[in-house]
């Protein structure tokens, strides 16, 4: 019988090498509508350096992250502070969770219109909608990881004198960070895509902003470097909560 071969490390960047090639072929070679609308890699690489050296990338995109970051671990600190009261105390959980029903299903972009009334076209109004975007999954998961406790194991702490603080912090919140670091890994990267979506309708600065700018140039190139910035910082904050994750509850699992 014979045994699996092990897939080395550099096995994955094979598919993105060969996918980069033929795209660079297909434009190079006039395959494609044409390079204004599809323009080479290289040359798109070649737009990434220069909005670099310029710093016209530097400084959208650090809008972009600072609204990120603070809308993000806003949310995910209230939505995990509320989640473990609700989880923990049943009659929180039967007194919000109707409301939070209500409210959780309508996507975090269409509270954007009743916000700009609201708040107005500012920075908070990003932030708020990152905000929405992060407290809800936090929330829930947290709420579930909190009651898929064993009770079993909450009555023996209580057996052997432990308090329900001690409890609470001790034993039934360490049992549900799996659950919490699946909520976060699941917004990480939602936030990026949300925060992208806020500026290219109503903000004057950040990623979105920049792409919109490019489009009314039809700057395809740029347009494609915001992209690639966006898939990098959604896939290294995703897999960033990921590495927590699994860090800090292996123990548990």
């Amino acid at each position: 019988m014979n045994r699996p071969q092990k897939i080395r490390p550099w096995w994955g960047i094979l598919p993105v090498a060969i996918f980069l090639a033929l795209w660079e072929g297909a434009a190079r070679l006039n395959l494609m509508p044409g390079q204004l609308f599809l323009p080479p890699f290289s040359v798109v690489m070649q737009e990434f350096y220069y909005l670099i050296a310029s710093g016209v990338l530097v400084d959208n995109f650090l809008s972009s992250l600072v609204r990120v970051v603070i809308g993000f671990c806003a949310g995910s600190i209230v939505g995990l502070i509320i989640g473990t009261f609700m989880g923990w105390k049943e009659i929180l959980n039967k007194t919000f969770n109707p409301i939070i029903s209500l409210v959780y299903p309508i996507p975090a972009l269409g509270w954007l219109p009743l916000l700009m009334l609201w708040i107005g076209v500012n920075e908070m109004l990003p932030i708020t909608i990152i905000f929405i975007c992060s407290f809800f999954p936090v929330l829930y998961n947290t709420i579930t990881g909190i009651r898929e406790v064993n009770k079993e194991v909450i009555n023996t702490a209580r057996t052997l004198g432990a308090s329900e603080r001690h409890i609470l912090i001790r034993v039934v919140l360490p049992l549900a960070l799996p659950n919490i670091f699946t909520g976060l890994q699941l917004e990480a990267g939602m936030a990026w895509r949300v925060v992208i979506a806020a500026e290219m309708v109503a903000i004057p600065t950040g990623i979105g902003a920049l792409m919109m700018r490019a489009e009314s140039l039809i700057r395809v190139d740029i347009i494609i470097v915001c992209l690639i910035v966006l898939s990098l910082m959604c896939l290294l904050f995703e897999r960033s909560f990921a590495y927590l994750g699994q860090r800090f509850t292996s123990k548990w699992k």
